[in-house]
C-alpha cells in the first residue's frame, strides 16, 4: 500500500483502506512465540490453512478461487480476447518418437500425426503475428499448457515473441506444464469444470485437432454451448477432416433427428493453418496486419 501523509494508506487501485492487510496479519502471526497454543493448528489464520482450505466442505470457496485468480491475473493483464487450442497431449513434434504409443499401429499413426504439431504451431504464429497489433491484448493464444499439440500452440506463439496462456490441471501424468507457456500465465487447475471455463470466457475462435477423451470432451463442451444459444457462435475449426469424420458422424445423428441439420453447420473444417486462419479472418472480417479494415 501506499502511505498517505497523515499515515494512512491506499490500496493498488488507489481505494484509502486504513485497516490493515492480510498480508501484514499473516506476517505477525508467522512472528509469534513457538508455544504449544501458536503451534496448534486451530490457531492459524483461516485463510492461510491449508489444511482446513482442503475439508470437504470448503469446496464451494475452492471453486471460487480458482475461477477468480485466473479471471483477477488475466485481467491485471490486459488479455481481452483469446484463440483456443485443443487437441491431444500424445502427439509429437516432427522427428520425436511418439512416447504415449502402446504398440507398433499406436507409434505409426501417431507419429504420422506430427503434422498436426506442425499445423498448430504454424496456426498460432499467425494468431500471434496478428494478435501484436494490438499489443498482445486481443487474439491470445491458450491452450491446457501440456504437452503434444498444446506445446506446439504455445510455442507457435513464442515463436512471434508473444505471451501465451498455458491452463493446466492436475493429473498422474501427461500433464505437466511445456516450457513455451509465459510464465506468469501458467496456471494450474484442481476443477476440470473451472478450468473449462477459463477457456470459454475471452474465446474468439477455437481451434481443435485430433486428440483422445480430454479432447472430445472440450469440444463438445464447446459445441453443446454454441449449439444452445448459451456462447455467442464463433469459429469452431476441426483440423484433419478425415480423422474427425472417420471418429464422429456428424450427418448420422442430424439423419436420426437428435441434432437440427443445421447444427453441423457449426462446425468448420481444415487441414491446414493458412485455411483455419482464414475461416477467423473472414468471420471477424479482419484484413493483414498494415492493411485497412
Amino acid at each position: 500500500m501506499a502511505k498517505g501523509r497523515n499515515g494512512g494508506s491506499r490500496r493498488k487501485d488507489g481505494v484509502w483502506d486504513p485497516l490493515k492487510s492480510s498480508s501484514t496479519d499473516r506476517q505477525r502471526a508467522e512472528a509469534v512465540p513457538k508455544t504449544p497454543q501458536t503451534l496448534s493448528p486451530a490457531y492459524r489464520l483461516a485463510y492461510v490453512d491449508e489444511d482446513f482450505l482442503c475439508r470437504e466442505e470448503l469446496r464451494p470457496i475452492r471453486l471460487q478461487l480458482e475461477l477468480l485468480k485466473t479471471e483477477m491475473m488475466l485481467t491485471e493483464r490486459g488479455i481481452r480476447s483469446t484463440v483456443v487450442m485443443f487437441g491431444g497431449a500424445r502427439i509429437p513434434a516432427p522427428g520425436q518418437s511418439a512416447w504415449a504409443a502402446r504398440n507398433e499401429i499406436q507409434r505409426a499413426n501417431l507419429e504420422a500425426a506430427s503434422v498436426y504439431y506442425d499445423e498448430a504451431r504454424k496456426f498460432a504464429r499467425l494468431c500471434s503475428k496478428y494478435s501484436a497489433g494490438f499489443d498482445f491484448q486481443e487474439y491470445v493464444i491458450v491452450t491446457g499448457g501440456g504437452p503434444g499439440v498444446m506445446e506446439a500452440g504455445n510455442r507457435g506463439a513464442a515463436d512471434e515473441g508473444a505471451p501465451s496462456i498455458g491452463l493446466n490441471i492436475v493429473l498422474p501424468h501427461e500433464q505437466a506444464p511445456n516450457v513455451y507457456v509465459t510464465p506468469e500465465l501458467s496456471f494450474n487447475f484442481h476443477y476440470f469444470a473451472i478450468r473449462k471455463m477459463h477457456f470459454m470466457v475471452r474465446a474468439k475462435a477455437i481451434a481443435v485437432f485430433p486428440g483422445g477423451f480430454g479432447t472430445l470432451d472440450e469440444f463438445f463442451e464447446c459445441l453443446t454451448l454454441i449449439q444452445t444459444g448459451r456462447m455467442e457462435r464463433l469459429p469452431l475449426i476441426l483440423f484433419g477432416e478425415a480423422f474427425w469424420r472417420r471418429i464422429i458422424n456428424f450427418e448420422a445423428l442430424a439423419e436420426f433427428g437428435t441434432i437440427a441439420p443445421d447444427d453441423v453447420k457449426l462446425i468448420s473444417f481444415v487441414d491446414t493453418a493458412d485455411a483455419a486462419w482464414k475461416i477467423v479472418q473472414d468471420f471477424y472480417e479482419h484484413r493483414e496486419p498494415g492493411q485497412s479494415l
